[in-house]
C-alpha cells in the first residue's frame, strides 16, 4: 500500500470516529442542560444508535453492496448527516431535537461498515495492516474528548458547539470521500435476501448450547453497556468532575492497549475466561462509580473509566473472535451480522430505555442518587456473570451446522 492511500484511509478513520466522539459522549449532559431532558427522553435519544444499526444492514446490503461503489455512499451519507446533526444541535427542545438525531444515526451507523469495507479493499494482508489504519479511528475519538475538556465546553453551557463541530468535521469527510480509494459494489447483479441481510444465515448455531449461552448473555450485558454509554458524562459532571469528556478518552487509551495485548491474553486464558473476566469487570466498575466521588474516592471514577478497556475487549471482541471459530468458514460474515444487530441493536435499544428509565426513577430536582443507579447494572452484570462462570462450556466446534433459513 502506497504512502498516499495509507494517508487517505487513516484520515478518513480519524474523521469518522472524531465525528462520532465529539457529540456523542456529552449528548447525555447536553440535553439534560441545555434542553432540559429528563433522564428517559436522554434514553430514547440514545437508542437511536440502536435503531441505527438495525437499519443499516438494509442501507449497506440493498445499496451500498449492489448499486453504488462505497466510498460514494460514505460521501453522501456523511454530507446528508453534516446537515442533519447541525439542525439537532441548534434545536430548542426535544421534540424537536429527536427526529433529526433519529435520521443522523440512521445515516452515520452504516458508514462503521462502509470504512471498514473501503479499508479492507485496499489491503493486501489485513491481519497486518488493518491495526495501523483502524488506530486512527481511536486516535479520533480521543482528540475530540481532549478537545471538548481543553475547551470547557461542558462547564461553559457550550454543547451546542460539539454538534457544530461534528457536523463540519461530518461535511468535510463528505467531500473527502469522493477522493477516496474505488471500492465498487461487491454484489452487483446478485439476488440478495433478507435473511443474508440480516445474517439469519448462521441462527443455526443457537443450536448449539454453549453458544446460545454466549449470546443471550452478549444481549444481556448491552444493558449495562447502555447505562455507561448514555449516563456516564451526565454523572461525571453531577459529581463535580472537572473537564469530564476529556477524562473520558482514557477509555479508549486503556481499549487501545488491551486491544494490543488481547493476543497474549487470549493464548494464556481462553475464551470462557476472557468473556468472565470481562463481564466481571463491568460489575467493578458500576461499583467504582457507585462508591466514587471526585474527592476522597477520585480515584475510584478514573478506575470505572479505565476499566473500558477490559469491558469492552475481553467481552465483545473476544465474543468476535468465538463467533467467527465456531461459525465456519460459510458462514463468518452472517455470524458477525446477526451477532452486531442481537447487541448493538436489540440490546442496547433494551439497555438504552431501561437505563432512562432507572435513573429518571432515582432523580430529584435535577439531582441523582447515584449510589442507587449505579448498583442496578452492577448487579445486572453480576448475575449474567455468574450464570455464564456456571454454565458455560467452551466447544471448539459448533454441536451442529449453521443451516441456511
Amino acid at each position: 500500500m502506497n504512502s498516499t492511500t495509507r494517508f487517505k484511509l487513516s484520515a478518513m478513520m480519524f474523521l469518522e470516529f472524531f465525528i462520532w466522539g465529539a457529540w456523542f459522549v456529552t449528548m447525555g449532559t447536553f440535553l439534560g442542560k441545555n434542553l432540559l431532558s429528563d433522564d428517559v427522553q436522554i434514553g430514547s435519544a440514545y437508542s437511536t444508535q440502536s435503531l441505527g444499526a438495525i437499519i443499516a444492514p438494509f442501507i449497506i446490503g440493498l445499496i451500498a453492496d449492489k448499486f453504488f461503489s462505497a466510498q460514494k455512499v460514505l460521501g453522501i451519507l456523511h454530507l446528508v448527516g453534516g446537515v442533519l446533526l447541525w439542525v439537532a444541535g441548534t434545536s430548542l427542545n426535544f421534540d424537536a431535537f429527536f427526529p433529526f438525531i433519529l435520521g443522523y444515526m440512521i445515516a452515520f451507523m452504516p458508514t462503521l461498515a462502509l470504512v471498514n469495507s473501503i479499508s479492507f479493499k485496499q489491503l493486501k494482508d489485513p491481519g497486518k495492516e488493518f491495526p495501523s489504519i483502524r488506530v486512527f479511528g481511536t486516535i479520533g475519538w480521543i482528540v475530540a474528548g481532549l478537545l471538548i475538556g481543553w475547551l470547557n465546553w461542558e462547564q461553559s453551557g457550550n454543547l451546542i458547539l460539539t454538534f457544530k463541530t461534528a457536523s463540519i468535521a461530518s461535511i468535510i469527510l463528505g467531500v473527502f470521500s469522493f477522493f477516496l480509494p474505488n471500492t465498487p459494489p461487491i454484489k452487483k447483479g446478485e439476488k440478495t435476501s433478507i435473511g443474508d441481510i440480516l445474517g439469519l444465515d448462521a441462527i443455526g448455531l443457537l443450536k448449539n448450547k454453549s453458544y446460545l449461552l454466549f449470546f443471550i448473555a452478549s444481549v444481556a450485558i448491552c444493558i449495562p453497556l447502555a447505562f455507561y454509554y448514555n449516563f456516564t458524562n451526565p454523572f461525571l459532571n453531577e459529581v463535580g468532575m472537572k473537564k469530564a469528556a476529556g477524562v473520558q478518552s482514557l477509555g479508549q487509551v486503556s481499549e487501545t492497549l488491551f486491544m494490543i495485548l488481547m493476543p497474549l491474553f487470549f493464548a494464556r486464558l481462553g475464551v470462557k475466561k476472557m468473556l468472565a473476566i470481562g463481564m466481571i469487570a463491568w460489575v467493578v466498575r458500576y461499583l467504582f462509580f457507585a462508591f466514587g466521588n471526585a474527592e476522597s474516592n477520585y480515584w475510584m471514577l478514573i478506575g470505572g473509566i479505565v476499566l473500558h478497556g477490559i469491558c469492552y475487549d475481553f467481552f465483545f471482541v473476544t465474543g468476535q473472535i468465538y463467533t467467527d471459530r465456531l461459525a465456519g468458514e460459510k458462514f463468518k460474515s452472517a455470524a458477525q451480522g446477526f451477532i452486531t444487530l442481537a447487541t448493538y441493536g436489540v440490546g442496547m435499544l433494551i439497555g438504552s430505555i431501561i437505563s432512562g428509565m432507572v435513573v429518571n426513577k432515582y432523580s430529584l430536582d435535577g439531582a441523582h442518587n447515584w449510589y442507587a443507579i449505579w448498583l442496578i447494572p452492577a448487579g445486572i452484570a453480576a448475575v449474567v456473570a455468574l450464570l455464564f462462570i456456571l454454565f458455560f462450556r467452551d466447544k471448539n466446534k459448533p454441536e451442529v451446522e449453521p443451516k441456511i433459513v
